[in-house]
C-alpha cells in the first residue's frame, strides 16, 4: 500500500528497484493461500509484524501485529482487521511442535520464527476464520522505522496520555509529527490505557494511514535520491509472499486506493481469565466478520457494526 502511495515517480522504475531488495519467501501454509489471486478483488493479505529485535536470531519471537487487509472488488477502500494477539487458537501441529491451544501471536514462535513461523500463523488463523490469503508479507518493524524517519516522519493524534513501557516516554494528547522512534513506541504500548490491547490495535491502524498519507505528500518525484533511499528501505523491511502476482501488477491495480478510504476493524470479541492467564476470546464466533471477509459483504457488515469499526 505504501508503494501504490509513491508510485507517482514512475510504476516500472519503482517495481524494479523495490524487485532488486525485498526478500521472497512461502509465507502462507499451502492451505491457507488462494489459488491466484484475482486482482479486480475482493483481496485478502496477511500482514505479520514481529518483536524482532536487531541481531537477534532465536526462534523465540512473537507475532507483536497481526493484521488482515480486506480490499472489497473494486479496490476503492480497504480494511484493516486487527487480530487481537491474545486470542485464544488451536494452534495446529507443525514444524515440530505438537499442536494445541495457546495465544495465536504465539503461533509464530512455535512455528520457529521467519517463514515456517509465519506458515503455522497463517494455518492457525486460516482454521479459525476460513479465510484463504491472497498473498502475505512479514514486516521488520526495524525497517519501517528507518522509512518513516526518511519520510519525514508521520503525524500522529494521541487522544490520551500514554507512557512507554519500553522508553518511559511520556506521549501525552494532541496531535504532533513523530519520529520513527517515537511512531513505533507509541503504537506498541497497550498496558495502562483506557481499552488496553483494543487501544493499540487502533493506534497501530492510525500509523498505517499516517505513512500513506505521509507518502503522497512528499514530493519524491523531484527527489530521485530520496525517492531510491524510501523505496529500498521499504523493500528491506519486508518479506513477502506475492502468491505469484508480479509485484508491478499488484502496484498497479492498489495504486488507485485512496488513503481516505481506509476503516480499521477490531474482531468482535473480549478478554476472558483462564486458569489464571489473560485471553482474549471471540465473541459469538466473530459476529459474521470472518464471514464477511471471505465473502463480498464486509461493507455491509461495517455498516451493520460500527462498534468495531474505526474511520481512519
Amino acid at each position: 500500500m505504501v508503494l501504490a502511495g509513491i508510485a507517482v515517480f514512475g510504476l516500472h522504475t519503482l517495481t524494479d528497484r523495490y524487485d532488486r531488495t525485498v526478500a521472497r519467501e512461502e509465507l502462507l501454509d499451502p492451505g491457507a493461500r488462494t489459488e491466484r489471486p484475482n486482482l479486480s478483488g475482493p483481496l485478502n493479505y496477511l500482514l505479520i509484524g514481529t518483536d524482532k529485535r536487531p541481531g537477534d536470531t532465536t526462534s523465540e519471537q512473537r507475532a507483536d501485529t497481526i493484521l488482515i487487509v480486506h480490499v472489497p472488488a473494486g479496490l476503492r477502500e480497504a480494511y484493516l482487521v486487527s487480530i487481537p494477539r491474545d486470542l485464544l487458537v488451536a494452534i495446529p501441529a507443525g514444524n515440530g511442535y505438537g499442536g494445541g491451544q495457546d495465544k495465536i501471536n504465539a503461533a509464530y514462535e512455535h512455528g520457529g520464527g521467519g517463514r515456517p513461523g509465519a506458515q503455522l500463523l497463517s494455518a492457525t488463523l486460516s482454521r479459525l476464520t476460513g479465510i484463504r490469503f491472497d498473498g502475505a508479507a512479514l514486516v521488520d518493524f526495524a525497517g519501517i522505522k528507518k522509512v518513516i524517519d526518511l519520510l519525514g516522519g508521520v503525524r500522529m493524534c494521541v487522544d490520551s496520555e500514554v507512557r512507554s513501557i519500553h522508553t518511559n516516554r511520556v506521549f501525552s494528547p494532541g496531535c504532533r509529527q513523530m519520529t520513527g522512534a517515537e511512531a513505533l513506541d507509541y503504537v506498541r504500548q497497550r498496558y495502562d490505557l483506557p481499552g488496553g490491547d483494543y487501544d493499540r490495535q487502533r493506534h497501530q491502524q492510525q500509523l498505517l494511514r499516517a505513512l500513506l498519507d505521509r507518502a503522497g505528500e512528499t514530493n519524491l518525484r523531484n527527489n530521485p535520491i530520496k525517492l531510491d533511499q524510501v523505496i529500498r528501505a521499504v523493500g528491506g523491511s519486508l518479506t513477502v509472499d506475492s502468491n505469484g502476482v508480479p509485484l508491478e501488477d499488484l502496484v498497479l491495480a492498489l495504486r488507485g486506493l485512496p488513503a481516505n478510504a481506509l476503516q480499521g476493524v477490531q474482531v468482535p470479541s473480549y478478554p476472558q481469565l483462564i486458569d489464571e492467564t489473560s485471553y482474549v476470546v471471540l465473541d459469538n464466533g466473530g459476529n459474521g466478520l470472518f464471514d464477511a471477509v471471505r465473502g463480498t459483504r464486509m461493507p455491509d457488515w461495517a455498516r451493520a457494526n460500527p462498534r468495531w469499526v474505526i474511520r481512519l
